[in-house]
C-alpha cells in the first residue's frame, strides 16, 4: 500500500497509548459530582423558596424545573454554561440545567442564519427526539389514567 507498512495492532494499540493525553479521572469525577450536586441543592433550594411562597405539593416540583431550566438556559446564552460544563464534565449535563442547554446551545449557534431558518430549526435537533418521546408517553400515560378513572 503505497510502499508504507501497515502497524501491527499491538504496535498500534502502543502508540496511541503513548499519545493520548492522560486526564485525571478522579479530580474529573470529583467536580462533577460536586458540581451537579450543588445544582441539584440549588433545586432544592429554589423549591423551598416556591413553598414558602405558598405553592402547594403538586406545583413545587414545576416550578423547581422551571426555574432551573430558566437559569440553565440563560447562562448558556450570556456564554457561563460552556465554562461550567468545560469544567464539570457530566456533572453539568445530568441535571435538568444539561437538558435546557442542550436545547439552547444549538439554537445560539445557528441564530446568525435567522429565527426561523437558524433559531427555530435547530432549537430542537438534540432535544426534538426527547421531547417526542416524553410528550407522546405522557399522553398514551394521561389516556390509560383516563380510561382507569372512567372505567373503575
Amino acid at each position: 500500500m503505497n510502499g508504507k507498512q501497515m502497524p501491527d495492532a499491538k504496535a498500534y494499540s502502543e502508540m496511541v497509548d503513548r499519545l493520548t493525553p492522560k486526564t485525571p479521572k478522579v479530580k474529573g469525577f470529583l467536580r462533577a459530582f460536586w458540581v451537579g450536586g450543588l445544582i441539584c441543592a440549588l433545586g432544592q433550594a429554589i423549591g423551598a423558596l416556591g413553598g414558602a411562597l405558598g405553592l402547594s405539593y403538586q406545583q413545587l416540583p414545576m416550578f423547581s424545573a422551571s426555574v432551573l431550566v430558566f437559569l440553565g438556559t440563560t447562562l448558556t446564552g450570556v456564554g457561563v454554561y460552556d465554562k461550567i460544563g468545560k469544567y464539570a464534565g457530566a456533572g453539568s449535563i445530568v441535571p435538568i440545567t444539561g437538558f435546557a442547554n442542550s436545547v439552547c446551545a444549538p439554537a445560539m449557534e445557528f441564530r446568525r442564519e435567522g429565527l426561523v431558518l437558524g433559531v427555530g430549526a435547530k432549537l430542537f435537533s438534540i432535544a426534538g427526539p426527547v421531547l417526542s418521546y416524553g410528550i407522546s408517553a405522557s399522553v398514551i400515560y394521561g389516556l390509560i389514567f383516563w380510561l382507569t378513572e372512567v372505567i373503575g
